[in-house]
């Protein structure tokens, strides 16, 4: 058994089905990881994915499919990512709880490896894997 990675609202599950709509041929949804950069040290990455890699873990939604890069995931657990559009910008949110600061601008993060005994601790829900 293994932790669920991260969870998607309607609205990111209904924007990552737009852009594989509008990616045409292959494109088979979105993966997400951490790469290093920005200010704070880390920023979130989203690739079109075409050909998914068996390392990934697969989150699915409402038709959308999200992999999450395993190189991420202990930094993504417990994470919930959204899609918001407001009057100056749109694009993809994370709420995650391994978030310990951001930049000024947002577009960097300083992530911490996810506890798993709190997480297990809170009742986090479990998949099969």
């Amino acid at each position: 058994m293994a932790f669920a990675v991260m969870t998607l609202t309607n609205a990111a599950a209904d924007r990552v089905k737009a852009i594989v709509d509008n990616a045409g041929g292959e494109a088979k949804g979105i993966r997400v990881g951490i790469k290093k950069g920005g200010c704070a040290g880390m920023e979130y990455s989203i690739d079109l994915v075409t050909e998914p890699n068996a390392k990934d873990d697969l989150i699915e939604l409402n038709g959308a499919r999200v992999w999450v890069a395993p190189e991420a995931v202990l930094y993504l657990l417990g994470t919930q990512m959204d899609f918001e559009v407001t009057t100056l910008r749109s694009g993809f949110t994370f709420n995650n709880p391994n978030q310990t600061s951001a930049c000024g601008c947002g577009e960097s993060v300083e992530l911490k490896p996810a506890d798993l005994a709190a997480l297990a601790a809170a009742g986090q829900p479990v998949v099969r894997t």
